[in-house]
């Protein structure tokens, strides 16, 4: 499903092409969900804690390792303490594992090829630390030439904060509602909507169309392929 207009209003102002694109990085450009379930659930299991199903991480993912350590945990071990060591132990094992069950989603790189060759900005916006980001990138995507490569820092917080977007729509120098950010989360599609960028919601991902479209998704999008029925690249 691509809504060839805008979610809001069928007879609203005419579709902007899109100039730059800022992708989101898991579960948007890789699927991580089993990479990610697999590092969390070894944690939890060397604290002496039950492990989770693969599916219940579509929802424990999303806002940066700290965050999804807590999630993990059963409620009451959720102290400063506790958290602190699981954080530490998912940092070392993400380290040896990252590249283990995970890869581009189905016609994502053919999707990215094509931008590439049309010669538009791309860059990747991800909650992920800035430097497994650029990792991640790095191996995945090795041929792909992204202008800019964005991950979590101490001078960029998490998403929906719009440190991260508006520091890359100004390094495209493009006004920002010539942005398309492509995410999969609700926090994706408010990064999108305070920056003023339209925010395209991708339905191959970890969340659901309900979700994406109540945080705001100008589009939603079925496969990477549809982007080209939307964005007249």
């Amino acid at each position: 499903m691509v809504s060839e207009q805008p979610l809001e209003q069928q007879n609203s102002a005419p579709i902007i092409p899109f100039e730059a694109y800022i992708f989101d990085l898991d579960g948007t450009l890789l699927n991580t969900l089993v990479s990610l379930a697999n590092c969390y659930n070894r944690v939890l299991i060397a604290l002496g804690y039950p492990p989770h199903p693969v599916e219940a991480y579509r929802y424990f993912i999303g806002n940066g390792a700290r965050v999804c350590v807590t999630r993990c945990l059963p409620p009451k071990a959720r102290t400063p303490q506790t958290i602190d060591r699981a954080l530490a132990l998912q940092q070392r094992d993400y380290a040896a594992h990252w590249q283990l069950d995970a890869q581009p989603y189905p016609g994502v790189l053919n999707m990215l090829e094509r931008l590439v060759e049309q010669g538009v900005p791309l860059a990747v916006l991800s909650n992920k630390d800035q430097h497994f980001t650029q990792a991640c990138v790095d191996y995945f995507f090795p041929h792909i030439k992204f202008d800019q490569i964005v991950g979590y820092s101490d001078s960029v917080p998490h998403k929906p904060d719009p440190t991260g977007a508006k520091r890359i729509a100004a390094g495209f120098k493009k006004a920002p509602r010539h942005i398309a950010l492509l995410g999969d989360t609700a926090m994706d599609m408010q990064t999108a909507v305070s920056c003023g960028m339209q925010g395209l919601g991708a339905l191959w991902g970890f969340r659901d169309a309900e979700e994406l479209k109540a945080a705001g998704a100008r589009y939603l999008l079925e496969t990477p392929q549809n982007l080209f029925n939307i964005s007249g690249v």
